[in-house]
Protein backbone atom coordinates (compact mmCIF):
# COMPACT_ATOMS: atom_id res chain seq x y z
CA UNK A 1 0.00 0.00 0.00
CA UNK A 2 1.59 3.31 -0.93
CA UNK A 3 1.60 6.01 1.54
CA UNK A 4 2.97 8.73 -0.04
CA UNK A 5 1.58 11.24 -2.26
CA UNK A 6 4.09 10.88 -5.77
CA UNK A 7 3.26 14.64 -7.13
CA UNK A 8 4.11 17.81 -5.40
CA UNK A 9 0.97 20.00 -4.55
CA UNK A 10 0.68 22.79 -6.79
CA UNK A 11 -1.42 26.16 -5.75
CA UNK A 12 -4.61 26.50 -8.10
CA UNK A 13 -5.40 28.86 -9.94
CA UNK A 14 -9.07 29.83 -8.32
CA UNK A 15 -9.97 33.67 -9.14
CA UNK A 16 -11.39 33.66 -5.65
CA UNK A 17 -9.96 32.27 -3.01
CA UNK A 18 -10.63 32.33 0.55
CA UNK A 19 -7.61 33.00 2.68
CA UNK A 20 -7.86 31.14 5.98
CA UNK A 21 -6.75 31.77 9.62
CA UNK A 22 -3.62 29.82 11.32
CA UNK A 23 -2.86 29.79 15.06
CA UNK A 24 0.70 29.36 13.82
CA UNK A 25 2.96 31.97 11.73
CA UNK A 26 5.97 32.39 10.04
CA UNK A 27 6.97 36.39 9.80
CA UNK A 28 7.07 37.00 5.75
CA UNK A 29 9.61 39.50 4.83
CA UNK A 30 11.31 39.76 1.38
CA UNK A 31 14.15 40.75 2.94
CA UNK A 32 14.65 37.56 5.18
CA UNK A 33 13.81 35.69 2.75
CA UNK A 34 16.52 36.42 0.35
CA UNK A 35 18.68 33.09 -0.08
CA UNK A 36 19.47 33.34 -3.34
CA UNK A 37 23.19 34.54 -2.72
CA UNK A 38 25.63 31.66 -1.05
CA UNK A 39 29.37 32.97 -0.73
CA UNK A 40 32.58 31.21 -1.85
CA UNK A 41 33.59 28.21 -0.31
CA UNK A 42 36.53 26.56 0.23
CA UNK A 43 37.59 22.69 1.58
CA UNK A 44 36.57 22.98 5.25
CA UNK A 45 33.33 25.11 3.75
CA UNK A 46 32.51 22.51 1.82
CA UNK A 47 32.25 19.60 4.15
CA UNK A 48 31.31 22.07 7.47
CA UNK A 49 29.08 24.68 6.09
CA UNK A 50 26.26 22.65 4.31
CA UNK A 51 23.54 21.12 6.77
CA UNK A 52 24.63 23.68 9.20
CA UNK A 53 23.76 26.94 7.35
CA UNK A 54 20.15 25.92 9.20
CA UNK A 55 21.62 27.42 11.67
CA UNK A 56 23.89 30.41 11.65
CA UNK A 57 21.09 32.01 8.55
CA UNK A 58 17.59 31.18 10.21
CA UNK A 59 14.84 32.34 8.45
CA UNK A 60 13.30 34.66 11.19
CA UNK A 61 13.89 35.15 14.80
CA UNK A 62 12.12 32.38 16.63
CA UNK A 63 10.02 34.46 18.71
CA UNK A 64 7.71 34.98 15.77
CA UNK A 65 7.47 31.35 14.95
CA UNK A 66 4.91 30.19 17.43
CA UNK A 67 2.84 27.27 18.21
CA UNK A 68 -0.63 28.07 19.18
CA UNK A 69 -0.38 26.43 22.69
CA UNK A 70 -4.34 27.35 23.21
CA UNK A 71 -5.21 24.14 21.06
CA UNK A 72 -5.75 21.25 23.14
CA UNK A 73 -4.81 18.28 21.08
CA UNK A 74 -6.36 16.22 24.03
CA UNK A 75 -8.07 12.96 22.94
CA UNK A 76 -7.07 13.25 19.10
CA UNK A 77 -3.35 13.34 19.84
CA UNK A 78 -2.76 10.13 18.23
CA UNK A 79 -4.32 10.71 14.85
CA UNK A 80 -1.74 14.24 15.16
CA UNK A 81 1.09 11.19 15.62
CA UNK A 82 0.01 9.43 12.53
CA UNK A 83 -2.03 6.46 14.51
CA UNK A 84 -4.19 6.83 11.18
CA UNK A 85 -1.53 7.53 9.22
CA UNK A 86 -2.56 11.33 9.20
CA UNK A 87 -5.53 10.40 7.26
CA UNK A 88 -7.43 13.56 6.67
CA UNK A 89 -4.66 16.05 7.97
CA UNK A 90 -2.34 16.28 5.14
CA UNK A 91 -4.51 17.76 2.20
CA UNK A 92 -5.88 20.14 2.77
CA UNK A 93 -2.82 20.61 5.75
CA UNK A 94 -4.85 20.43 9.18
CA UNK A 95 -3.90 23.68 11.20
CA UNK A 96 -3.06 21.52 14.58
CA UNK A 97 -0.96 19.44 12.43
CA UNK A 98 1.01 22.45 10.81
CA UNK A 99 1.83 23.97 13.97
CA UNK A 100 3.13 20.10 15.47
CA UNK A 101 5.42 19.87 12.37
CA UNK A 102 7.24 23.67 13.39
CA UNK A 103 7.04 23.05 16.89
CA UNK A 104 9.10 19.64 16.64
CA UNK A 105 11.03 21.55 13.71
CA UNK A 106 12.09 23.70 16.31
CA UNK A 107 13.83 21.39 18.37
CA UNK A 108 15.65 20.48 15.24
CA UNK A 109 16.60 24.02 15.38
CA UNK A 110 17.48 23.87 18.90
CA UNK A 111 20.02 21.19 17.88
CA UNK A 112 21.75 22.97 15.33
CA UNK A 113 22.39 26.20 17.64
CA UNK A 114 23.66 24.35 20.62
CA UNK A 115 26.10 22.86 18.56
CA UNK A 116 29.55 24.17 18.53
CA UNK A 117 30.76 24.26 14.63
CA UNK A 118 33.45 26.35 14.54
CA UNK A 119 36.38 24.07 13.54
CA UNK A 120 39.12 26.52 15.38
CA UNK A 121 37.18 26.50 18.79
CA UNK A 122 38.17 23.63 21.42
CA UNK A 123 34.94 22.16 21.89
CA UNK A 124 33.97 21.91 18.18
CA UNK A 125 31.26 19.25 17.29
CA UNK A 126 30.11 19.74 21.11
CA UNK A 127 27.14 21.07 22.46
CA UNK A 128 27.71 24.39 23.55
CA UNK A 129 24.82 24.12 26.46
CA UNK A 130 24.16 22.54 29.53
CA UNK A 131 20.98 19.93 29.50
CA UNK A 132 18.83 22.25 31.80
CA UNK A 133 19.98 25.65 29.69
CA UNK A 134 20.19 23.65 26.29
CA UNK A 135 16.16 24.98 24.98
CA UNK A 136 16.65 28.35 26.52
CA UNK A 137 19.93 29.09 25.66
CA UNK A 138 19.29 28.10 21.28
CA UNK A 139 16.39 30.37 21.62
CA UNK A 140 13.31 28.18 22.59
CA UNK A 141 12.62 28.77 26.29
CA UNK A 142 8.35 27.72 27.37
CA UNK A 143 8.48 24.40 25.11
CA UNK A 144 7.48 22.91 28.77
CA UNK A 145 10.34 20.13 28.08
CA UNK A 146 13.25 19.11 29.62
CA UNK A 147 16.64 18.09 27.85
CA UNK A 148 17.89 14.47 29.95
CA UNK A 149 20.12 13.34 27.75
CA UNK A 150 23.06 14.55 25.00
CA UNK A 151 23.56 12.42 22.13
CA UNK A 152 26.54 11.70 20.60
CA UNK A 153 27.25 9.99 17.03
CA UNK A 154 30.65 8.02 16.10
CA UNK A 155 32.16 7.29 12.68
CA UNK A 156 32.94 3.49 11.71
CA UNK A 157 35.83 5.25 9.57
CA UNK A 158 39.14 4.49 10.62
CA UNK A 159 41.09 6.68 9.36
CA UNK A 160 45.34 6.74 9.09
CA UNK A 161 47.56 8.46 10.72
CA UNK A 162 48.47 11.77 8.65
CA UNK A 163 44.83 12.30 8.16
CA UNK A 164 44.58 12.14 12.01
CA UNK A 165 46.66 14.51 12.14
CA UNK A 166 44.83 17.15 9.74
CA UNK A 167 42.14 19.67 10.42
CA UNK A 168 39.52 19.16 13.49
CA UNK A 169 36.45 19.01 11.15
CA UNK A 170 38.42 16.48 8.81
CA UNK A 171 39.65 14.14 11.42
CA UNK A 172 36.96 14.42 14.42
CA UNK A 173 35.50 11.00 15.37
CA UNK A 174 32.59 11.26 17.90
CA UNK A 175 30.67 14.05 17.63
CA UNK A 176 27.35 15.56 19.20
CA UNK A 177 23.99 14.96 17.36
CA UNK A 178 21.28 15.36 19.19
CA UNK A 179 19.54 15.17 23.00
CA UNK A 180 16.33 13.56 24.33
CA UNK A 181 13.51 15.82 26.07
CA UNK A 182 10.83 14.58 27.79
CA UNK A 183 7.77 17.14 28.77
CA UNK A 184 7.61 17.72 32.01
CA UNK A 185 5.58 20.83 32.65
CA UNK A 186 1.98 19.47 33.73
CA UNK A 187 -0.30 22.40 31.61
CA UNK A 188 1.48 21.05 28.84
CA UNK A 189 1.00 17.59 29.38
CA UNK A 190 -2.66 18.26 29.53
CA UNK A 191 -2.57 20.21 26.40
CA UNK A 192 -0.71 17.08 24.62
CA UNK A 193 -3.18 14.69 26.07
CA UNK A 194 -0.06 12.49 27.13
CA UNK A 195 3.78 13.13 28.29
CA UNK A 196 6.09 13.43 25.35
CA UNK A 197 9.44 12.08 24.59
CA UNK A 198 11.04 14.16 21.97
CA UNK A 199 14.63 12.89 20.37
CA UNK A 200 16.19 15.14 17.72
CA UNK A 201 18.83 15.18 15.61
CA UNK A 202 21.00 18.11 13.66
CA UNK A 203 22.03 17.21 10.00
CA UNK A 204 25.70 16.32 8.52
CA UNK A 205 28.67 19.07 10.47
CA UNK A 206 31.64 17.17 10.44
CA UNK A 207 34.44 15.39 7.40
CA UNK A 208 33.86 12.34 8.77
CA UNK A 209 29.92 12.49 8.54
CA UNK A 210 30.08 13.82 5.08
CA UNK A 211 32.04 10.83 4.17
CA UNK A 212 29.50 8.35 6.00
CA UNK A 213 26.98 9.81 4.19
CA UNK A 214 28.81 8.92 0.65
CA UNK A 215 28.80 5.01 1.92
CA UNK A 216 25.76 4.76 0.00
CA UNK A 217 25.50 0.87 -0.46
CA UNK A 218 22.86 -0.88 1.46
CA UNK A 219 23.98 -3.81 4.19
CA UNK A 220 21.77 -6.22 6.51
CA UNK A 221 20.74 -4.83 9.80
CA UNK A 222 22.57 -6.52 12.94
CA UNK A 223 20.35 -8.93 14.03
CA UNK A 224 17.77 -8.71 11.01
CA UNK A 225 14.34 -10.49 11.32
CA UNK A 226 14.91 -13.62 9.24
CA UNK A 227 11.92 -15.05 9.28
CA UNK A 228 10.17 -12.14 8.02
CA UNK A 229 6.79 -13.20 6.47
CA UNK A 230 7.19 -12.05 2.65
CA UNK A 231 5.83 -13.18 -0.49
CA UNK A 232 8.73 -12.63 -2.79
CA UNK A 233 10.87 -15.38 -3.75
CA UNK A 234 14.10 -12.32 -3.49
CA UNK A 235 16.26 -12.07 -0.13
CA UNK A 236 13.85 -10.29 1.96
CA UNK A 237 16.36 -9.44 4.60
CA UNK A 238 16.17 -5.65 5.69
CA UNK A 239 18.88 -3.38 4.80
CA UNK A 240 19.58 0.20 5.39
CA UNK A 241 22.79 2.77 4.43
CA UNK A 242 26.03 1.81 5.41
CA UNK A 243 27.09 5.17 6.39
CA UNK A 244 23.80 5.65 8.57
CA UNK A 245 23.82 2.40 10.18
CA UNK A 246 27.77 3.39 11.12
CA UNK A 247 27.08 6.59 12.08
CA UNK A 248 24.16 5.27 14.33
CA UNK A 249 25.74 1.69 15.57
CA UNK A 250 29.68 2.53 15.81
CA UNK A 251 31.76 3.05 19.22
CA UNK A 252 34.82 4.57 20.57
CA UNK A 253 36.80 3.48 23.01
CA UNK A 254 34.92 4.02 25.89
CA UNK A 255 32.36 6.06 24.33
CA UNK A 256 29.18 4.38 23.75
CA UNK A 257 27.35 4.40 20.18
CA UNK A 258 24.25 6.25 19.53
CA UNK A 259 22.44 3.21 19.33
CA UNK A 260 23.38 2.56 23.02
CA UNK A 261 22.91 6.06 24.37
CA UNK A 262 19.15 6.08 22.80
CA UNK A 263 18.42 2.57 24.20
CA UNK A 264 19.50 3.42 27.53
CA UNK A 265 17.55 6.62 27.99
CA UNK A 266 14.23 4.92 26.37
CA UNK A 267 14.81 2.18 29.13
CA UNK A 268 15.10 4.89 31.67
CA UNK A 269 11.95 6.76 30.79
CA UNK A 270 9.80 3.73 30.35
CA UNK A 271 10.71 2.63 33.44
CA UNK A 272 9.96 6.42 35.44
CA UNK A 273 7.01 7.43 33.24
CA UNK A 274 5.56 3.57 31.79
CA UNK A 275 2.26 3.44 33.46
CA UNK A 276 1.60 7.09 32.03
CA UNK A 277 0.27 7.65 28.38
CA UNK A 278 3.37 8.71 26.44
CA UNK A 279 5.06 8.66 23.30
CA UNK A 280 8.18 9.12 21.59
CA UNK A 281 8.23 11.70 18.81
CA UNK A 282 12.00 11.55 16.93
CA UNK A 283 12.73 14.50 14.94
CA UNK A 284 15.98 15.25 12.14
CA UNK A 285 16.66 17.33 9.01
CA UNK A 286 18.85 15.50 6.68
CA UNK A 287 21.23 13.19 8.05
CA UNK A 288 19.62 13.64 11.23
CA UNK A 289 16.15 12.54 9.18
CA UNK A 290 17.78 9.27 8.13
CA UNK A 291 19.31 8.90 11.85
CA UNK A 292 15.97 9.72 13.33
CA UNK A 293 13.89 6.60 10.95
CA UNK A 294 17.09 3.84 12.63
CA UNK A 295 16.47 4.91 16.17
CA UNK A 296 12.23 4.79 15.54
CA UNK A 297 12.91 0.99 14.28
CA UNK A 298 15.40 0.22 16.86
CA UNK A 299 13.28 1.43 19.39
CA UNK A 300 10.54 -0.54 18.43
CA UNK A 301 12.83 -3.73 18.01
CA UNK A 302 14.16 -3.39 21.16
CA UNK A 303 10.79 -2.24 23.10
CA UNK A 304 7.60 -4.72 22.16
CA UNK A 305 5.32 -2.69 24.33
CA UNK A 306 6.63 0.42 23.67
CA UNK A 307 4.23 3.07 23.31
CA UNK A 308 3.43 4.85 19.66
CA UNK A 309 6.81 6.25 17.78
CA UNK A 310 6.65 8.52 15.76
CA UNK A 311 9.43 10.20 13.27
CA UNK A 312 9.07 14.00 12.03
CA UNK A 313 11.51 13.54 9.23
CA UNK A 314 12.71 17.00 7.16
CA UNK A 315 14.69 17.08 3.80
CA UNK A 316 15.44 13.38 4.97
CA UNK A 317 17.33 11.10 1.97
CA UNK A 318 16.36 7.33 1.74
CA UNK A 319 17.18 5.23 4.33
CA UNK A 320 16.80 1.16 3.17
CA UNK A 321 15.26 -1.16 1.27
CA UNK A 322 11.65 -2.22 0.87
CA UNK A 323 11.64 -5.08 3.31
CA UNK A 324 12.78 -2.07 5.82
CA UNK A 325 9.98 -0.34 5.03
CA UNK A 326 8.13 -3.05 5.37
CA UNK A 327 9.33 -3.62 8.88
CA UNK A 328 9.01 -0.01 10.13
CA UNK A 329 5.15 -1.04 9.31
CA UNK A 330 4.59 -4.00 10.56
CA UNK A 331 6.04 -2.46 13.62
CA UNK A 332 3.73 -0.05 13.83
CA UNK A 333 6.12 2.63 13.40
CA UNK A 334 4.73 6.06 12.25
CA UNK A 335 6.94 8.40 10.33
CA UNK A 336 5.72 11.82 8.32
CA UNK A 337 8.45 13.15 5.63
CA UNK A 338 8.42 16.77 4.98
CA UNK A 339 9.69 16.45 1.26
CA UNK A 340 10.59 19.65 -0.86
CA UNK A 341 10.75 18.35 -4.40
CA UNK A 342 13.37 20.96 -5.52
CA UNK A 343 15.86 19.25 -2.92
CA UNK A 344 18.08 16.85 -4.57
CA UNK A 345 18.66 15.45 -0.87
CA UNK A 346 15.87 13.47 -0.64
CA UNK A 347 16.14 11.55 -3.94
CA UNK A 348 19.22 9.95 -2.98
CA UNK A 349 21.46 7.62 -2.41
CA UNK A 350 20.37 4.85 -4.81
CA UNK A 351 16.96 4.77 -6.81
CA UNK A 352 13.70 3.37 -6.18
CA UNK A 353 11.65 0.79 -7.67
CA UNK A 354 7.93 1.30 -7.23
CA UNK A 355 6.69 -1.56 -5.23
CA UNK A 356 3.11 -1.92 -4.49
CA UNK A 357 0.35 -4.67 -3.21
CA UNK A 358 1.11 -6.45 -6.41
CA UNK A 359 4.74 -6.95 -5.96
CA UNK A 360 5.23 -9.84 -8.20
CA UNK A 361 2.89 -9.25 -10.46
CA UNK A 362 0.77 -11.63 -9.41
CA UNK A 363 -2.68 -9.95 -10.32
CA UNK A 364 -1.41 -9.63 -13.99
CA UNK A 365 -3.51 -10.91 -16.94
CA UNK A 366 -2.66 -14.67 -17.42
CA UNK A 367 -2.42 -14.49 -21.13
CA UNK A 368 1.44 -16.06 -22.24
CA UNK A 369 2.26 -12.56 -23.68
CA UNK A 370 1.67 -10.78 -20.05
CA UNK A 371 3.13 -13.48 -17.91
CA UNK A 372 6.39 -13.50 -19.97
CA UNK A 373 6.53 -9.47 -19.76
CA UNK A 374 5.82 -10.27 -15.77
CA UNK A 375 8.12 -12.61 -15.72
CA UNK A 376 10.92 -10.49 -17.35
CA UNK A 377 10.18 -6.81 -15.19
CA UNK A 378 10.79 -9.57 -11.98
CA UNK A 379 13.90 -10.97 -13.16
CA UNK A 380 15.06 -7.41 -13.88
CA UNK A 381 13.70 -6.01 -10.77
CA UNK A 382 15.67 -9.14 -8.91
CA UNK A 383 18.67 -8.34 -10.59
CA UNK A 384 18.74 -5.02 -9.87
CA UNK A 385 17.77 -5.33 -6.15
CA UNK A 386 20.77 -7.51 -6.44
CA UNK A 387 23.43 -4.41 -6.84
CA UNK A 388 22.13 -2.94 -3.43
CA UNK A 389 21.62 0.60 -4.53
CA UNK A 390 17.66 0.07 -4.51
CA UNK A 391 15.71 1.89 -1.74
CA UNK A 392 12.14 2.53 -0.73
CA UNK A 393 10.58 5.53 0.47
CA UNK A 394 8.72 4.92 3.88
CA UNK A 395 5.83 6.57 5.78
CA UNK A 396 3.37 9.28 4.12
CA UNK A 397 4.79 12.21 3.00
CA UNK A 398 4.21 15.55 3.11
CA UNK A 399 5.61 17.30 -0.84
CA UNK A 400 5.95 20.90 -0.94
CA UNK A 401 7.89 23.01 -3.67
CA UNK A 402 10.10 25.89 -3.57
CA UNK A 403 8.88 26.99 -6.79
CA UNK A 404 5.23 27.50 -5.01
CA UNK A 405 6.30 29.84 -2.81
CA UNK A 406 5.78 33.66 -3.89
CA UNK A 407 7.87 34.86 -0.84
CA UNK A 408 11.20 32.70 -2.36
CA UNK A 409 13.15 34.64 -4.86
CA UNK A 410 14.98 31.99 -6.67
CA UNK A 411 15.86 28.46 -6.06
CA UNK A 412 19.18 26.70 -5.52
CA UNK A 413 20.43 23.56 -4.48
CA UNK A 414 21.49 24.61 -0.96
CA UNK A 415 18.36 27.55 -0.53
CA UNK A 416 16.18 23.92 -1.52
CA UNK A 417 17.56 21.93 1.45
CA UNK A 418 18.10 24.67 4.26
CA UNK A 419 15.38 23.45 7.77
CA UNK A 420 14.39 27.44 7.31
CA UNK A 421 12.83 26.57 3.95
CA UNK A 422 11.45 23.77 5.22
CA UNK A 423 9.55 25.20 7.79
CA UNK A 424 9.16 28.33 5.52
CA UNK A 425 6.75 26.02 3.33
CA UNK A 426 5.08 24.13 5.87
CA UNK A 427 4.03 27.31 7.44
CA UNK A 428 2.49 28.55 3.98
CA UNK A 429 1.34 25.80 2.30
CA UNK A 430 -2.60 24.95 2.77
CA UNK A 431 -3.33 22.34 0.07
CA UNK A 432 -3.66 21.17 -3.49
CA UNK A 433 -6.74 22.78 -4.21
CA UNK A 434 -5.78 26.34 -2.70
CA UNK A 435 -2.52 28.14 -3.17
CA UNK A 436 -0.31 29.22 -0.49
CA UNK A 437 -1.76 31.96 2.00
CA UNK A 438 0.82 34.37 0.47
CA UNK A 439 -0.34 33.84 -2.76
CA UNK A 440 -4.76 33.56 -1.34
CA UNK A 441 -3.85 36.95 -0.29
CA UNK A 442 -2.53 38.61 -3.09
CA UNK A 443 -4.74 37.19 -5.24
CA UNK A 444 -7.27 38.19 -2.76
CA UNK A 445 -5.94 41.88 -3.03
CA UNK A 446 -6.30 41.80 -6.88
CA UNK A 447 -9.78 40.55 -6.69
CA UNK A 448 -10.74 43.48 -4.16
CA UNK A 449 -9.24 45.89 -6.42
CA UNK A 450 -10.81 44.81 -9.20
CA UNK A 451 -14.08 45.70 -7.66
Amino acid sequence: MRLLTTKPVRPCTSSNPTPRHFGCTIANSKANLNINTRPSINLETLFVDHDVRASSSWLVDPSPMTTSSSVKLNKRWMDYQGIKNWQGLLDPLDDNLRCEIIRYGRFVEAAYRSCDFDPSSPSYAMCRYSKRKLLEESGFPGTGYRVTKNLMATSGIQLPGWAERGPTWMAMQSSWIGYVAVCHDRKEISRLGRRDVVIAFRGTATGLEWLENLRATLTPLPNGDSDWNCDSDSDCEPMVESGFLSLYTSSDGNRPSLQTLVREEIARILEKHGDEELSFTITGHSLGAALATLAAYDIKQTFKNSPLVTVISFAGPRVGNWSFRCHLEEQGTKVLRIVNSDDLITKVPGFVIDNNENHQFSNHSSSYTESASANLAGWIQKLVEDTQWVYADVGCELRLSSRDSPDLNSINIAACHELKTYLHLVNEFVGSNCPFRATARKMMNKTLVKS
